[in-house]
């Protein structure tokens, strides 16, 4: 009893774990797909008509082709805490969080299933609006390898931060106060819209100690070339993050903390 006869790692485990969560998401993918799509281009041609026309270049491109890459990956980022955070909630308050718990699996390889879901949706979303943005404004990649890591560390920084929230929550009302009050403001003031030079010192210094703008500006340097920083700095950064959010979700696991009695 209480001895693992399958070696270190379970995998057979962990892929069904990883596939549970990929098959939750795409079973409606009405919803988790094609969702986004659709605001992501309603954000593009709103900005389009409102201001398009008369707003310059930014950095040197033009105003819609500097958005386009921020549009990408904040809808990349809500895709993936979503996932990891109303997957985990509803276990919580539907009672069945025990058929989680209970199957051998340790708390490293909880969260890499958690996760894998969640980059999954992440990049699922971000290919289906790359296409789209590049169809209809022909916004290609001038460094596809850097929009990838870039888009990958984001979706793994909100899905390990989804399961630090639906951990913390014990209802979807705790849940959306989270998302409304931190996650929607983090992604929507650090350089979605915008370059941070714009922004008075005060702001601009505080926008380079929020994670979400070294993950959008990484993006942008990928898909138009340009950036606000640099994005060597941007990777270590964005690699911290998640080593941290994925520290403090393996430590709560391990502890069952707010999850088992």
């Amino acid at each position: 009893m209480g001895v693992r006869r399958f070696g270190r790692v379970n995998w057979l485990g962990l892929w069904t774990l990883m596939q549970r969560e990929v098959l939750r998401f795409m079973n409606v993918w009405s919803q988790t797909i094609m969702a986004p799509l659709i605001n992501a281009g309603l954000f593009l041609l709103i900005f389009t008509i409102a201001i398009g026309s008369q707003r310059g270049d930014v950095m040197g491109v033009p105003f819609m082709h500097f958005l386009a890459p921020g549009i990408l990956t904040m809808t990349v980022i809500q895709n993936a805490f979503a996932n990891s955070s109303s997957s985990l909630t509803s276990a919580k308050v539907q009672g069945n969080i025990v058929d989680t718990l209970m199957p051998p699996l340790n708390a490293g390889e909880l969260v890499a299933g958690y996760i894998a879901g969640a980059v999954a949706r992440g990049l699922l979303v971000a290919v289906v609006i790359a296409i789209g943005v590049w169809l209809a404004l022909g916004v290609g990649m001038q460094h596809p390898l850097w929009v990838f890591v870039f888009v990958v560390l984001g979706a793994v920084f909100m899905g390990a931060l989804g399961i630090i929230a639906a951990i913390f929550a014990n209802k979807f009302d705790q849940l959306a106060a989270i998302s409304n009050f931190i996650v929607t403001p983090l992604s929507f003031l650090s350089g979605t819209f915008y370059s941070i030079d714009a922004l008075p010192p005060v702001l601009n210094k505080l926008s380079h100690v929020n994670p979400f703008f070294y993950i959008i500006d990484g993006v942008r340097y990928g898909m138009i070339g340009v950036s606000d920083g640099s994005p060597w700095r941007g990777l270590w950064v964005a690699l911290l993050a998640c080593a941290l959010v994925i520290s403090i979700c393996w430590y709560w696991f391990n502890k069952g903390y707010r999850l088992k009695a």
